[in-house]
C-alpha cells in the first residue's frame, strides 16, 4: 500500500512539473453558487466571476520533476525495507 501511495505521489509531481514546462500561467475561474442566474428560458447561466492567475516560477518545473523522480525511486525500494524488519 505504501509503495502505491508514494508511486502515485511521485508520478503526479512529475506530470505537474512537465505541465508547468509547457505553460506560462494558469487562469482559474472562480465560480460560486451565488453567482449563477437564470436566463429568460430558465437555464442556469454562470455569471463571470473573478479570475485567478497563477504563474509558476522558473524553478518550479525542474524541482517538481526531480522531486517526483526521487519519490518514485524511493517507492521502488520500500518492499526491500519492509522485508528487512
Amino acid at each position: 500500500m505504501w509503495r502505491a501511495l508514494f508511486l502515485a505521489i511521485g508520478a503526479y509531481m512529475m506530470i505537474l512539473g512537465a505541465q508547468c514546462l509547457g505553460v506560462q500561467k494558469f487562469v482559474l475561474k472562480v465560480c460560486e453558487p451565488a453567482q449563477q442566474q437564470a436566463d429568460a428560458f430558465g437555464n442556469q447561466v454562470e455569471k463571470l466571476g473573478p479570475k485567478r492567475e497563477i504563474a509558476p516560477p522558473p524553478w518550479a518545473p525542474y524541482s517538481l520533476i526531480s522531486t517526483g523522480a526521487v519519490v518514485c525511486l524511493y517507492s521502488f525500494s520500500i518492499p526491500g525495507r519492509l522485508k528487512a524488519k
